[in-house]
């Protein structure tokens, strides 16, 4: 619900629904239906959110209680390369926040799969500089985390001096006029 260019919750059930609101200089109080259905305390920050966790639906809820530290102190526990694709995702994205159902994700795949098969997917998968949780599932499901990383060879090509164009190549030539 939004007053004056800030955001309050409501319950999730109420999204979409017509509310009724009544405000003072300190508080918020929104009705549906002639009950009241949240309360929050006013802010007057332009574009702000007002959330109360519990409004949100439980799984919703469930990533409230994760931080950006409390994920990386996760996958650190996991090893060094789940915990720096963990710190990859979450920086390649604009707000944090927006990485935590990747990296919820790879908490998930702990679980299934374990430390070590999760820690050779997230290295393979930052081998390719893949970021997100698709990637290392896929790696997981197709048992290629088992498989050694093939880094691709650097091969400098050899180019024979017949086949390089000379500067003389590259000169502009003269114009040739067509006299009648």
């Amino acid at each position: 619900m939004e007053l004056r260019a800030h955001y309050y919750s409501v319950p999730f059930t109420l999204v979409h629904e017509a509310v009724d609101v009544r405000f003072t200089a300190t508080t918020v109080e929104i009705f549906h239906r002639g009950d009241r259905v949240a309360v929050h305390r006013r802010s007057h920050v332009r574009g702000g959110h007002t959330t109360i966790a519990a409004h949100m639906p439980k799984a919703h809820q469930a990533h409230a209680e994760w931080t950006p530290s409390r994920i990386l102190d996760w996958a650190q526990t996991m090893g060094p390369e789940t915990h720096a694709l963990a710190d990859e995702i979450l920086r390649d994205r604009p707000h944090p926040e927006q990485g935590y159902r990747s990296c919820l994700g790879l908490y998930r795949l702990g679980r299934r799969y374990g430390k070590t098969r999760l820690e050779a997917a997230c290295a393979r998968a930052r081998a390719v500089g893949a970021r997100s949780y698709r990637h290392v599932d896929a790696v997981l499901k197709h048992g290629l985390d088992r498989t050694p990383v093939q880094t691709p060879l650097l091969v400098t090509p050899t180019i024979s001096p017949e086949h390089v164009r000379g500067p003389e190549y590259y000169q502009p030539r003269e114009e040739v006029s067509h006299a009648d």
